[in-house]
Formats: structure tokens, C-alpha cells, sequence
């Protein structure tokens, strides 16, 4: 029973707006106490989990990374590069975001691209630019739609492809609440069954995608 006052420990902490890795660190510590564990067992309990996650740093580097050349000009350059292009839109550009998204969310490459490491830097401006190449500068509304829409595409084609992937959490524990309600289920029978939805949703956000862009193209003629 006391082994739960992490958790209060854990919503105390974010209400009150503390940093979130001193609360983690609170709640880990107030857990393994409650437990039975000593100061030093609960020190060294974190020092194996850090050993064993070494490669959970690593992705903590990548939102100064992509802030370092965020400054140097990328998304000037991301915008610039894809006005020499004159023939694509900024539908085709998502849609085909949305299938690379996709496919290596469901090999499990879920963290290569994101809202921070891909939609902001290149993607966003890359759709920006697709966009001004036709219609000129954009207005603040239209600039705030294509990133919406940029954003969205990323959101989709992650939920419904890591889905596919038979090692994600999701699977996992669905596996687990079958098999304790007394229901047998491989992982690849539910992976399986996830690839039709996946497509269902590419479909569906790539015919959102294609409006969006003749709406554009629409009020460019205009």
C-alpha cells in the first residue's frame, strides 16, 4: 500500500509545478524506501537502470541538437530548398511524410522523426515553402494551417504505425489483459489486425490532405 506514495508524490509535484526530473527522483526515492529498500539499494537500484538505458541520454541530446541548428538557418534552408522545387505541393509533401512516418513506425523507428525533431525544423517549413512558391507570402492564418496540418500527419502516421510494430507497449499490454481474462493471443495476431486500420488512416489523412491542398491552390487563383 505505501509502495503507491510515488504516485501522490508524482501528481503533488506536477501540480505544484516542480521540476519534473526532481519529481521523478522524489517519487523513485519515496517507492523504494516504502519498499523495504535502503538509501544505498535504492541508489544502486538507479545506477543499474542508468547502466542498462545508457542510449535514453542520448536521445536527451536531441532537442539541443535540433536547437543549435534550428539558429544556424535550417529552417530558412528547409523552406529555400524545397521553393526550387516548383512542382510539388504541399499535399503530395505530407502524404509522402506521412507514408515514411508510417512504415518505419511500424519497423519500431519511432523517435528518428517527431514534432521536435523533424515537424519543426525541416517538415513544417518544407510545407510553408511548398505553399509561398505558388501564393506568395502566406498569411498568418494559412502559415498556422499548413503547420497544423504538418503537425497532424506526423500524429497519425505515428499512432496508427507503431501500432504494427509487434514490441510497442500498446501490443504488450493488450497481450497481457487477454491472457489475464483467461485469452490466449500471440502479439503478430494483433499487429496483423492493426495493418488495415493503418491503412484506413493513410487513406483518410492523405484525402484531407489532397482538399487541403486544392483549397490552396483554390484561394491562390483567387
Amino acid at each position: 500500500m505505501w509502495t503507491l506514495a510515488g504516485v501522490a508524490v508524482v501528481v503533488l509535484g506536477f501540480a505544484l509545478r516542480f521540476n519534473p526530473l526532481l519529481v521523478v527522483v522524489a517519487a523513485a526515492l519515496v517507492t523504494g524506501l516504502a519498499a523495504g529498500l535502503g538509501p544505498l539499494e535504492v541508489l544502486a537500484a538507479f545506477g543499474k537502470a542508468f547502466n542498462e538505458n545508457r542510449y535514453v541520454s542520448v536521445a536527451l541530446l536531441v532537442l539541443p541538437v535540433v536547437g543549435v541548428v534550428e539558429r544556424a538557418g535550417l529552417q530558412e534552408r528547409a523552406r529555400t530548398l524545397i521553393g526550387r522545387f516548383r512542382g510539388v505541393s504541399v499535399g503530395p509533401l505530407l502524404i509522402g511524410y506521412l507514408a515514411f512516418r508510417q512504415i518505419t513506425s511500424a519497423l519500431g523507428l519511432t523517435s528518428i522523426a517527431g514534432q521536435a525533431q523533424s515537424i519543426r525544423p525541416m517538415v513544417a517549413p518544407m510545407a510553408e515553402g511548398a505553399v509561398e512558391v505558388r501564393t506568395g507570402e502566406l498569411s498568418p492564418e494559412t502559415r498556422q494551417a499548413v503547420r497544423a496540418q504538418a503537425a497532424a500527419t506526423d500524429n497519425i502516421g505515428l499512432f496508427f504505425g507503431e501500432d504494427i510494430f509487434i514490441a510497442i507497449g500498446s501490443i504488450l499490454l493488450m497481450v497481457g489483459f487477454l491472457e489475464a481474462s483467461g485469452i490466449t493471443m500471440d502479439p503478430i495476431h494483433l499487429s496483423i489486425w492493426a495493418i488495415p486500420a493503418a491503412i484506413a488512416a493513410f487513406l483518410i489523412h492523405g484525402a484531407r490532405l489532397v482538399l487541403f491542398d486544392r483549397r490552396l491552390r483554390r484561394e491562390a487563383g483567387r
